[in-house]
């Protein structure tokens, strides 16, 4: 069986917002979310460490507990750990994500792609998932400066640390796979280059949506499609700006995107699709694609994201977008 047959459904769920995601989440809130989830038939859950410092995890392990645990799949990351220590939250170095998760917990995060620091932070996540044990695990953000020596350094010590342990882990039994959970196409590539290691799947966040494709539909899709590696589509409305937020990869959107967004929604309302809808679709079609993951932190957001993938969506809406140009020629569409 592959590993992504172990993913059940096309629609999971992201769990970055509980990390009080851009705003202080209430904890009831958060917990509701969930459990509007479940309630929905969501049964794969992602999540990570970096996510409020832990606090993603922590509610997930909450409003989870008690349901049957061969009833769902958690897939979390490696490459942070959360220490005891406190810290300024507002001068933590986050990168592309700083201020983010300005409203999450004041733990430390210390970046750790070592060996040691990869068993010591599944050991970690399963103490605050409640659990004892996940299926999937990403190294996570492995590339958040591709262009620069500290991504050299980085998937060096990946390489020779948390890929080892994620393999050996892997073919122990303890999880069932591994791969990278980035928001950029050119650490999968660089991956998919090597005999080794073995990845199993890749989740890749805001690099195949509606606003953003080129690179990952040329170059990461059918790479990973000829080696059998499914692909998890995080973000699938680029943090928001496709359904009307106003942010875009963790930042205010530009108007450049603004008016991409608004072009599209023209579109989309003449033909009567809501544009969670035309979001969804189109990262399901993609035949690499085995599940979409957005995030939400309001439990009336899940029967909108549940309706968005059981809509219908009229052949007439993808072609005035390709006569638009805003999707790439070469990209599969619904049928």
């Amino acid at each position: 069986m592959a590993l992504t047959d172990l993913l059940p459904g096309k629609l999971g769920f992201g769990t970055a917002p509980l990390g009080n995601m851009f705003r202080d989440i209430p904890e009831a809130e958060g917990l509701a979310t969930v459990e509007a989830a479940w309630a929905d038939g969501i049964r794969y859950y992602e999540t990570a460490p970096f996510y409020g410092a832990g606090l993603a995890e922590l509610r997930l392990g909450e409003a989870l507990a008690g349901r049957p645990r061969d009833d769902y799949v958690i897939s979390t990351k490696v490459g942070r750990l959360i220490l005891d220590e406190l810290e300024d939250v507002s001068a933590r170095e986050q990168g592309e994500k700083a201020g983010v998760f300005a409203h999450g917990r004041a733990n430390k995060v210390v970046n750790d792609y070592g060996y040691d620091a990869t068993l010591r932070s599944i050991d970690d996540s399963l103490r605050r998932l409640r659990t004892d044990r996940v299926e999937i695990v990403f190294v996570h953000d492995l590339a958040r400066d591709f262009w620069g020596d500290g991504w050299i350094a980085r998937f060096e010590e990946a390489r020779t640390g948390a890929f080892r342990a994620l393999d050996r882990l892997r073919d122990e039994g303890l999880i069932k796979g591994w791969g990278l959970g980035v928001n950029l196409c050119e650490p999968i590539e660089t991956i998919l280059d090597l005999k080794e290691p073995r990845p199993d799947v890749f989740l890749l966040a805001g690099r195949y949506t509606l606003l953003d494709h080129a690179r990952a539909l040329q170059r990461v899709m059918p790479a990973a499609a000829e080696r059998g590696i499914g692909i998890v589509v995080g973000g699938p409305y680029s943090s928001g700006a496709l359904v009307g937020g106003p942010n875009f990869e963790y930042a205010p959107a530009s108007p450049k995107i603004l008016d991409r967004v608004a072009q599209i929604k023209v579109i989309a309302d003449r033909h009567g699709v809501s544009m969670k809808a035309a979001g969804l679709h189109f990262a399901l079609a993609n035949p690499a694609v085995v599940a979409v993951i957005p995030g939400a932190s309001r439990p009336d957001r899940l029967a909108e994201d549940r309706a968005a993938v059981e809509a219908t969506v009229p052949a007439g809406f993808w072609q005035e977008l390709r006569e638009a140009g805003l999707v790439d020629p070469a990209a599969p569409l619904p049928s």
